[in-house]
């Protein structure tokens, strides 16, 4: 499983990314997550899953849907953005990915 989160800069996303690789790892679910700055997502978005957009980009949803309309596209919530919220960031992208 590849998510690739998307932000204005990358920077706090890195943060969100560890805490959800810490949830994945202790269920045993392999997964390649990562974070980047949005100009950086063309290059990064390759074989994903899922992109997840934080709350401060999310007004790019429809753009990303557009340009990558093959793969799912999913704001992440404020709340669990900001509580650093790894578990339910990680339970939702992984939700929508088996569901498509």
């Amino acid at each position: 499983m590849k998510i690739t989160l998307a932000c204005a800069g990358g920077m706090s996303t890195g943060m969100l990314v560890k805490k959800m690789e810490e949830y994945a790892n202790s269920q045993g679910i392999e997964a390649d997550i990562s974070a980047c700055g949005l100009s950086e997502l063309e290059e990064r978005v390759i074989g994903s899953d899922i992109i997840l957009l934080g709350p401060q980009v999310g007004y790019q949803l429809d753009d990303v849907k557009k340009e990558y309309p093959d793969i799912p596209v999913l704001v992440i919530e404020m709340m669990d953005y900001g509580m650093m919220n790894g578990e339910k960031v990680f339970k939702n992208a992984q939700e929508i990915i088996t569901s498509n």
